[in-house]
């Protein structure tokens, strides 16, 4: 019976970190996309308006 119980024990564990591993991909996948995604959407709008063009004296 200890045995039994100690295995439903381990399951739920198992379980609860396969949906933190989950929720930390997640996470990470959202961070990424409004972390880097500003920054690349900032760099295309500078480069089309000229930004990086060195300036013709």
């Amino acid at each position: 019976m200890k045995k039994k119980k100690s295995k439903k024990i381990q399951t739920n564990k198992n379980f609860k970190n396969q949906e933190l591993g989950q929720t930390k991909n997640s996470a990470k996948l959202v961070l990424f996309v409004f972390g880097i995604g500003p920054i690349i959407g900032i760099i295309i709008f500078l480069y089309t308006k000229g930004f990086f063009n060195s300036p013709t004296i």
